[in-house]
């Protein structure tokens, strides 16, 4: 008799969870189920359910090995000055921060008990008690005010300086509670507090050769730009500890080379592929795909401060010259959301629906470049594999260029030392932004006329005043329209030209459970080695 749904047994998805467990393959299971007189497309419901009960249930024990796209021998587990993904998902595996957000977005309390405040304004941080560093020291109000003090310090040279600055008053008031003032009322204080950077050292820290934090895992190796290895803490303040074992992180620049690297089993988790690889991934049962969409984008970035881009009509015609929809559609597969050169993207609340993209229209794009006295002139865009499809974006403009006479070369370089030489230094280059959880986070490390990553030299007194104003403003529908109005600003008057917002695809082992969207990034916004797990 063939067996349906209705007769298919409790006792038989769990004979099936038990051969997906032993490490049957997806095609021999429906060899098997057919065999036994199940329909294909019952079997294939079978085993998807199965397969889901085995990918959802925690296992503890075993090594990982994971590859990111992007390292240097600037590497640092210094969170004060880590600007990289590689840094952070070590900052997040050795460290803990006051806050985090979960996948939903919303703030959940880590080393804080509590971060409480009347007026968002002067604020209160209640400590977990008990909670221990690698070195056995017990967390304390001094170890969170030294930590946040550092950002304030310009010879740290913290990359969240211009965000720390709100903080004009950080004291002890107990072993177990620090105040913190701001300058001006900011609700999104818990937030800020979830970022990497504000990640919670031992009072006095300077040596960061290996990190001593409350983390899940414990700094083993760490060799900049080549790799880490981590093990398990076993003392970790959470009730759940990490579920592996050990975890080495490593960084493989080229993207074939680390969908390959999972393909041949070497590593368990390929982060950011180029939704060109994701075909490669098809019909593969060993390997899937984590597909999340949270306001990362890669940006070709216009210094205003430099020729040609002190010319205003180079940038317009730059604008029109971006063709979106082919970069939506042929160079990120699909894989994106059309933007407009706005860095808000609509997963986050304030995002501006308004802002229609710009039309790709090269004639106008000839008429601002003829302005601009351009038209024919070699201009190079420097471009990385460092910075997620910018070649390919480079490219797809470089032949815009050449049907309407204007020359744009494409400068590729390699992706060790693109941040640290020519991201933010080159007249014309790319950039890749990870996502920020609140406007005014992405305005004061981007845009502001002080801000650190400041990638065209925008500067606007206008946008600097009503960021502050916003930053204050406890009317949600005064702060939304505020930050509408900023958003159009820096699409008309940046120079950062913002095609799409690109999905994140994180290429893993069948094998890897426990991986979830964040709107901090991808792998779980760096944090997936505390929550991850590797089914037998």
């Amino acid at each position: 008799m063939t067996k349906t749904p209705n007769n298919w047994t409790g006792r038989d998805d769990a004979m099936v969870e038990t051969m997906i467990r032993g490490g049957a393959s997806r095609r021999d299971l429906l060899k098997m189920l057919m065999a036994s007189g199940v329909g294909a497309v019952a079997g294939g419901s079978v085993f998807m359910r199965a397969g889901a009960a085995v990918a959802a249930t925690p296992v503890s024990g075993g090594s990982l090995r994971a590859a990111g796209w992007s390292s240097s021998t600037a590497d640092t587990l210094d969170p004060a000055k880590a600007s990289l993904s590689t840094d952070y998902v070590r900052c997040c595996a050795f460290y803990n921060r006051l806050t985090f957000l979960d996948e939903h977005g919303q703030v959940q309390m880590e080393l804080a008990q509590s971060v409480s405040s009347d007026d968002a304004q002067t604020w209160e941080v209640a400590l977990k008690p008990g909670v221990l560093f690698h070195d056995g020291h017990t967390l304390n109000a001094d170890d969170v005010v030294y930590s946040l003090k550092r950002h304030l310090d310009e010879s740290v040279g913290s990359k969240a300086n211009s965000i720390a600055k709100q903080m004009t008053e950080i004291s002890k008031l107990d072993d177990l509670t620090v105040k913190i003032v701001l300058e001006t009322p900011n609700a999104d204080l818990p937030t800020i507090l979830a970022l990497h950077h504000f990640m919670i050292l031992v009072d006095g820290t300077t040596d960061f050769s290996k990190a001593n934090g409350t983390g899940a895992f414990i700094c083993e190796v760490f060799e900049p730009g080549v790799r880490s290895i981590a093990v398990k803490n076993p003392n970790y303040f959470k009730d759940q500890g990490a579920y592996l074992d050990s975890f080495e992180f490593i960084a493989i620049t080229d993207n074939n080379a680390r969908v390959n690297a999972l393909l041949s089993n070497d590593i368990q988790l390929a982060a950011a592929v180029n939704p060109r690889s994701v075909r490669m991934l098809d019909g593969q049962d060993h390997v899937r795909t984590s597909v999340s969409t949270s306001g990362n984008y890669t940006n070709l970035n216009i210094r205003l401060d430099m020729e040609p881009g002190a010319k205003f009509d180079f940038v317009e015609g730059m604008k029109s010259l971006i063709n979106r929809e082919m970069i939506q559609k042929s160079v990120l597969r699909g894989f994106a959301e059309i933007g407009n050169d706005q860095p808000v993207s609509s997963a986050n609340r304030y995002h501006n629906p308004n802002l229609a993209p710009r039309a790709f229209d090269p004639e106008k794009a000839k008429y601002h470049f003829e302005k601009a006295g351009l038209l024919g002139a070699e201009i190079p865009m420097v471009a990385s594999d460092a910075a997620g499809s910018s070649i390919d974006m480079a490219t797809v403009m470089q032949q815009a260029g050449r049907d309407i006479g204007m020359n744009l070369s494409v400068d590729r370089v390699p992706s060790d030392g693109y941040w640290s030489n020519y991201w933010l230094k080159a007249p014309v280059h790319f950039g890749n932004i990870n996502p920020r959880p609140t406007p005014d986070i992405l305005f004061s490390l981007l845009y502001s006329s002080d801000a650190p990553w400041n990638e065209s030299h925008y500067k606007s007194d206008k946008f600097d005043k009503m960021m502050l104003e916003a930053r204050g403003a406890l009317d949600e529908d005064k702060r939304t329209a505020m930050y509408w109005d900023m958003q159009e600003m820096i699409a008309n008057e940046a120079g950062t030209i913002i095609p799409a917002y690109i999905s994140n695809v994180d290429a893993v082992s069948a094998k890897l459970g426990g991986l979830r969207p964040n709107p901090l990034g991808g792998m779980m916004g760096y944090a997936f080695a505390e929550y991850v797990w590797l089914n037998a």
